[in-house]
């Protein structure tokens, strides 16, 4: 029975080595020369001047779902236009459903004030 496992767990085990000997190499055999500079945190090649804790507006992420709405609905259209002959009035009024399903996330994005900017 174990001869049955024999090739995974080598396969597992050189996936592992290759993984891991690596990292231990560059942490081993890499130079340590740490100085102010490097162990100071950047953001764009200058100090950072807030808190990286801070709260984000809730509008970035409406902006967020407002681009996956319009990702998924590219997604599904370049297919369903391909074999809309083929799949006829049912696939025409599936369709039809998701796009109203997708219509309302946009009106609700549209009534938060996603699109609104100041």
């Amino acid at each position: 029975m174990l001869d049955n496992y024999l090739p995974i767990l080598i396969f597992i085990t050189i996936g592992l080595l290759v993984g891991v000997v690596p990292i231990l190499l560059g942490f081993v055999l890499g130079p340590h020369r740490p100085d102010s500079e490097k162990n100071s945190p950047y953001e764009c090649g200058f100090e950072a001047f807030e808190d990286t804790r801070m709260r984000f507006d809730v509008r970035y992420y409406l902006v967020a779902i407002l681009f996956i709405i319009f990702d998924l609905e590219i997604a599904f259209l370049f297919p369903w236009a391909v074999v809309l002959e083929e799949i006829g009035l049912f696939g025409y009024l599936a369709m039809t459903l998701f796009l109203g399903i997708l219509v309302v996330g946009f009106i609700y994005e549209w009534k938060k004030g996603a699109l609104e900017w100041e």
